[in-house]
């Protein structure tokens, strides 16, 4: 069996890594994927060997106000982090799916510290010539993909509250850009503003 489909099979990937003499191991994921706009935003952090923190979990599992306490402790103990976007034109131009490989690679990419491994939440390993895994459902097991998890729906919310100061229309500090009922009338009464992605459906053309 090869190495990668070890990690695959195994219940906390960064520790068999650990075993095998990696020392850096970032983890990466990213967040808003499904949403009709804003940008997709990924996160890539290295912790120190043999780190541990129960709390870090599947940032989906966990509540706002867990994230943001998180996502400092994250800050501290991390040996390194760091996010990146791919820009809702980007996504049309692109496609959802390559846009979120892009933000991976550039999160993974502008970590101070160079991994030596990285574990990618999901089927796809980014577009980058460095070892890596990808290991679906990699954010419920793995400690650095939790904790880029986390970094990244933090990161994204609040970008979207951001844009909501700037497009009030569409409420998207609340909806963050997913296709609410809300959301989809003001696309009805209001059109698309430049942080909607025109590729999607039920935003209007």
């Amino acid at each position: 069996m090869e190495f990668e489909d070890l990690l695959r099979k195994s219940a906390r990937p960064e520790l068999l890594l650990s075993s095998h003499g990696y020392s850096h191991i970032a983890g990466v994921d990213e967040a808003g994927r499904g949403p009709l706009a804003g940008p997709v935003i990924a996160a890539a952090v290295i912790f120190p060997k043999g780190f541990r923190c129960a709390d870090i979990r599947d940032s989906k599992t966990l509540s706002a106000a867990q994230r943001e306490k998180l996502f400092l402790s994250i800050q501290e103990h991390a040996l390194a982090w760091n996010w990146a976007y791919s820009p809702a034109d980007e996504i049309d131009r692109v496609n959802i799916l390559q846009a979120s490989l892009l933000a991976m690679k550039r999160a993974v990419e502008r970590l101070p510290l160079a991994p030596d491994y990285t574990v990618v939440d999901g089927p796809h390993r980014i577009p980058a010539d460095i070892p890596q895994a990808a290991i679906i459902d990699g954010d419920a097991i793995s400690l650095p993909i939790s904790a880029a998890s986390i970094m990244a729906k933090v990161v994204r919310d609040a970008i979207m509250k951001k844009y909501h100061r700037l497009y009030p229309h569409y409420n998207f500090a609340k909806n963050k850009g997913y296709g609410t009922q809300e959301h989809i009338r003001a696309l009805e009464r209001h059109g698309c503003c430049p942080v909607h992605r025109r590729t999607f459906n039920r935003v209007p053309r």
